[in-house]
């Protein structure tokens, strides 16, 4: 079965409109690339691409902090500022959801909408990227790498 990114929207969507506080849901994979995002703000310039990337990355950092430390998995990563905050936890094995909300935020409500949503999404994010080869061919051998002249 072949899914779109629609599947993720409407699970993002129902996520969004959960809390007032939340702004933006945006849903990545453990590398930083964004599969899907929804905003209540459009109008709001923000680099989704670059923030999934560093919340994946800050997701993962932390797991294997956890790991290291034989905490167990992990949860949340919470990041906390003057005017919002961040949250992320994992989707499976393969991806992250990131939140962007206000300060004031429900912080139990989320902490809800992020466990019920991330088994929501487990399932037909790790479908959706069994359906992509594990090691795609980007046409770049590094083997490539020796023989270029360093002139």
């Amino acid at each position: 079965m072949s899914l779109s990114t629609k599947s993720f929207n409407d699970i993002l969507s129902k996520i969004i409109k959960s809390e007032s506080g939340i702004k933006k849901v945006i849903l990545v994979d453990r590398t930083g690339l964004t599969i899907a995002h929804v905003s209540k703000f459009s109008y709001i310039p923000m680099d989704v691409d670059g923030i999934g990337a560093i919340a994946s990355a800050v997701f993962c950092a932390s797991e294997e902090q956890g790991r290291n430390l034989e905490l167990g998995a992990l949860q949340i990563v919470t990041s906390e500022f003057e005017q919002g905050k961040i949250f992320a936890c994992a989707t499976g094995q393969k991806g992250v959801l990131c939140l962007i909300s206000d300060v004031d935020v429900n912080l139990g409500l989320i902490r809800l909408v992020l466990k019920r949503s991330g088994e929501e999404l487990r399932s037909i994010l790790d479908e959706f990227l069994s359906e992509m080869p594990d090691d795609m061919d980007l046409g770049l051998d590094l083997s490539d790498l020796d023989n270029i002249s360093p002139n």
